[in-house]
């Protein structure tokens, strides 16, 4: 049986779903509530969120409003990028990596105020249970989780808005939302529910929120340069930024040409299938400049060994193990890689597309004497001949043994025939 709660930390937006689930947690455990609303770029006033709590009895000292979008980008985006990391091909995790970013402060906030339990509002069916409370158990085996959706009856829209109305929970400006559950970032714009979950119907233009469409994006290209320092990027066009500020740039960049949008269906943890729509216009833009600085500064076998086990890392992020000893583990062997990435990528952007227009390094492992296709005085081409041989060998065993055991059975059938003649 669970403990009595005293006190609980929830993570609150501000909208219908966390503002009924502010109020719910008081009525139903009788406990006292502490609101943590973090600011990690999802372009929305968050000052409404406070005033809104004041409104629902919340004390001021126990409103948390944090500014997180620095440490979002450069503890959270950037090592997972050092990584080109992407879930089932396509999908570059953006509301994946911003769970244990949440979920930490989360856990911080509780041990400040003495809270005994945190409470979040994702739905017994996603990923995002999973993520905040496997997060939250690997920082503080202690602390008690409060589910919601997992507990009450007000299982659609409607009773929501029935439990808030009797309760006098103030919800504005309901018919300017967006119709489709939504998750907004610096890193992306999520977008699910209503027509997408047709897996075969195409999504309304009007859906997207932040990049303009590829057929209406600027008919003259952009060529732009982003610089890597040790795997992470440092400046774009010549000018250094901090990682927040270069992340703002690059979505900029992408959004004004329509890079980054993504239609998907892809396998959540809990079992069924989701069908989703994401906009990541930097992300799409900066996964590919790395993997071209890349390229030039990783040597071969560093560099599939990281394609190798990038799915296993991306399964990590996406399930909801940041903060366990494996993933802390790979990201040591790939933080290792990216110690020599550093360079220049030249790129052009165009309609929806990313073009890499070449790429410089001090820490390039192309060297042109070797790789030229004129004359050189460094490689002798008759090497290759033992090289392929050897290669070749098993190959070449193989199949004498086998020629060799079927001529034994030719043998014997011939051997047979004489015998019975």
């Amino acid at each position: 049986m669970a403990k009595k709660i005293k006190k609980v930390v929830l993570a609150y937006s501000g909208g219908l779903d966390t503002s009924v689930i502010l109020k719910w947690l008081g009525d139903h455990y009788g406990c006292e509530v502490i609101t943590f609303t973090a600011d990690i770029g999802q372009g929305e006033e968050l000052e409404p969120a406070r005033k809104k709590a004041l409104e629902l009895g919340i004390k001021p000292e126990h409103i948390f409003i944090e500014d997180l979008r620095e440490e979002f980008i450069r503890d959270f985006v950037f090592p997972m990028f050092r990584a080109n990391t992407i879930y089932e091909g396509e999908y570059l995790l953006g509301t994946s990596i911003a769970r244990p970013l949440i979920t930490k402060h989360l856990i911080k906030i509780a041990k400040q105020v003495g809270a005994d339990a945190i409470a979040h509002g994702a739905t017994g069916k996603g990923n995002d249970q999973v993520r905040f409370e496997l997060g939250a158990y690997a920082l503080n085996p202690n602390i008690q989780v409060i589910a919601p959706w997992r507990e009450w009856n007000l299982n659609s829209r409607e009773k929501l808005l029935s439990y808030a109305k009797d309760a006098k929970i103030p919800i504005e400006k309901q018919g300017e939302k967006s119709p489709y559950s939504m998750d907004a970032n610096m890193l992306h714009i999520s977008y699910e529910g209503q027509i997408l979950e047709d897996p075969k119907k195409e999504p309304e233009e009007s859906m997207w929120r932040w990049s303009v469409s590829p057929l209406k994006a600027p008919n003259t290209p952009e060529d732009i340069c982003i610089e890597f320092k040790k795997g992470d990027g440092v400046a774009i066009n010549g000018k250094k930024l901090s990682p927040c500020a270069f992340w703002d740039l690059l979505n900029q960049l992408g959004a004004k040409h329509g890079i980054g949008r993504l239609d998907l269906v892809e396998n959540r943890y809990v079992g069924m299938k989701s069908r989703g729509c994401y906009e990541t216009p930097g992300g799409t833009i900066y996964l590919k400049a790395h993997r071209a600085i890349e390229s030039l500064c990783l040597d071969r076998e560093e560099a599939h060994l990281k394609d190798e086990i990038m799915p296993r890392y991306a399964s990590l992020i996406y399930n909801g193990y940041w903060f366990s000893r494996e993933r802390k583990a790979l990201q040591k062997l790939i933080d290792y890689t990216q110690k020599r990435v550093e360079g220049k990528v030249y790129l052009r952007l165009y309609k929806g597309n990313v073009m890499v227009l070449g790429r410089e390094s001090a820490c390039s492992l192309f060297n042109e004497a070797y790789s030229t296709f004129e004359e050189d005085s460094v490689y002798n081409q008759k090497d290759a001949a033992g090289f392929i041989k050897l290669n070749a060998l098993r190959f070449i065993i193989a199949k004498k043994t086998k020629t060799h055991s079927t001529q034994q059975e030719i043998k014997k059938k011939n051997k047979k025939k004489k015998d019975k003649a």
